[in-house]
């Protein structure tokens, strides 16, 4: 294990039975509190956002904003929000999505991509991977070429990374943690 794994992960707190009982949380607040931890995230994100030759941050709501928007500003990228449906004002692009017990839908201002985006989108956590295959039908759809894919941590359980690794088409997914 590396110094910076070994730094993200003695600041990533278990929640047992949150939010429903038999589920363990993984709570990023103690790694967001800590400026040491938070700082070395970003950097980390901000050398995938280069590795990529991505142009624009995508963050995913909500926790990807807090992650997306500093890895934007460290690696001098535009940061675009890609938001739940009727969350955003003006026209939109959206995207819907089944979930393990229902459906979602995500929306994005498609005049904040144009074809010349090399995007990289940007999450906390990979888990089933239903939100960010939509998000990368989104960018897509939008005229925007996907970079790749960056998560801090990849519950390697649910096998999001096999479901995602089609759709992304050889964009490489970085997980930095894989729990």
């Amino acid at each position: 294990m590396t110094g910076i794994e070994e730094l993200l992960l003695s600041r990533i707190r278990d929640v047992a039975d949150y939010p429903e009982p038999g589920v363990m949380f993984k709570d990023i607040t103690p790694l967001l509190a800590d400026p040491a931890a938070f700082t070395a995230l970003t950097d980390a994100l901000a050398a995938v956002a280069a590795s990529t030759g991505a142009t624009k941050v995508v963050g995913l709501e909500a926790r990807g904003f807090i992650l997306g928007a500093p890895v934007a500003v460290r690696a001098g990228l535009g940061f675009i929000p890609v938001r739940k449906a009727g969350k955003l004002p003006g026209a939109t692009l959206s995207q819907a999505y089944d979930l393990e017990y229902g459906s979602a839908e995500i929306e994005v201002h498609a005049e904040d991509l144009s074809a010349d985006d090399r995007i990289l989108i940007v999450d906390d956590v990979l888990a089933t991977g239903g939100t960010a295959e939509a998000s990368i039908e989104l960018i897509r759809r939008a005229g925007a070429e996907v970079a790749g894919l960056a998560v801090l941590m990849e519950l390697g359980f649910l096998s999001g990374r096999a479901r995602l690794e089609p759709a992304l088409r050889g964009a490489p997914l970085e997980a930095l943690l894989v729990v």
